[in-house]
């Protein structure tokens, strides 16, 4: 770990422990029936149009394209220009980003409705007579928001072949915890492991016939903590669908690979990543094979301009962290989550 990413670190640490634990109990939900209809979208179309950006070959390769969701503070170029944008780039595969508003930084409900609209229209992009599927690549609350989307808009999940998680804070995290004394960011609140919307995105069922789950994490994370084990918060279990959940210390014993690393160069957690989207079903461990080990980045990192590269990247993800607008509670439930919601 550098220096920066270690001073990034512990003034992360220090925002987070000034703040204390922030829970307060809510009633509990009933939670509305796996395969209810989603409801229509608010964010106006214009909006979600400007939020999706796609490679001209997703309009004519046959292959399916791939969405990438960056994480929490995060935008897709600050997240992916200078590592998987560039290899899938070298590689040849279509793929679109799509940016969360606010940095992720917002309401995951309304985020959820970016993800629902880079589904349906990637899947018929430029008028396809036919409809194709779409492999998702995300990290951190982009790997956790498209499960959102696939829970309360049953018609997503006939779109999605893979969904592939990079320490993603599928069960929240305990960090976020002590973020929320007095305020917090919306998404902050929200990730906490034990918020409304955890468990609104957890009922029921966690994971959907006719999708392929890849949840790749290190036992390294300090920030979607616990994750040292497949219990841990990356990990998915309950449904359909084929499930591979996968520490990058199953691959390479002893690697070393922070949360920050983990979306952005580490060489592990990407060849996982690209084996599950270039093959049938989840990643497999034994694929990857062991010469991973000795690389000390991904493809698509310059070694470099890596310093600077990695320096940019932290240092918009303090300032966004420590920056953004406060609120005193996690955003209530939508009505869609609820059986109760009238329907109309």
């Amino acid at each position: 770990m550098t220096n920066m990413r270690a001073t990034w670190l512990l003034r992360l640490t220090l925002v987070a422990l000034a703040c204390g634990s922030c829970w307060t109990s809510t009633a509990a939900a009933e939670y509305a029936p796996v395969n209810q209809p989603g409801p229509a979208l608010q964010v106006p179309g214009k909006t979600l149009r400007a939020a999706l950006r796609c490679t001209p070959s997703v309009a004519t390769d046959a292959r399916e394209p791939i969405l990438l969701v960056p994480g929490t503070t995060l935008t897709p170029e600050e997240n992916f220009s200078w590592n998987y944008e560039r290899a899938l780039t070298s590689l040849g595969l279509p793929y679109c980003t799509v940016e969360l508003p606010n940095k992720a930084m917002s309401d995951i409900q309304v985020a959820g409705e970016y993800v629902v609209y880079a589904l349906r229209r990637m899947s018929r992009f430029e008028g396809r007579s036919r409809a194709r599927k779409v492999q998702i690549i995300g990290y951190s609350q982009g790997g956790m928001v498209p499960r959102w989307a696939l829970r309360f808009w049953p018609d997503t999940r006939k779109l999605v072949d893979d969904d592939v998680g990079l320490d993603a804070s599928n069960h929240g995290t305990v960090t976020a915890e002590p973020s929320c004394l007095e305020a917090c960011a919306p998404a902050v609140w929200q990730q906490r492991d034990n918020s409304a919307f955890i468990a609104a995105l957890n009922s029921f069922q966690e994971t959907f016939p006719g999708i392929s789950y890849t949840e790749i994490y290190s036992q390294d994370d300090e920030i979607v903590v616990p994750n040292t084990n497949e219990q841990g918060s990356s990990s998915v279990h309950s449904g359909g669908g084929t499930i591979a959940n996968i520490a990058v210390q199953e691959v390479c014993p002893g690697h070393v690979a922070d949360h920050l690393a983990m979306g952005s160069y580490d060489p592990v957690g990407y060849a996982l990543a690209l084996d599950a989207v270039t093959h049938a079903g989840p990643a497999q461990a034994a694929r990857v094979g062991l010469t991973v080990c000795a690389e000390a980045f991904q493809p698509g990192v310059n070694p470099e301009t890596f310093v600077t590269d990695d320096a940019t990247y932290n240092q918009e993800i303090f300032e966004t962290f420590a920056t953004y607008p406060r609120a005193e509670s996690e955003p209530p439930l939508k009505c869609y989550v609820t059986a109760s919601c009238p329907r109309g």
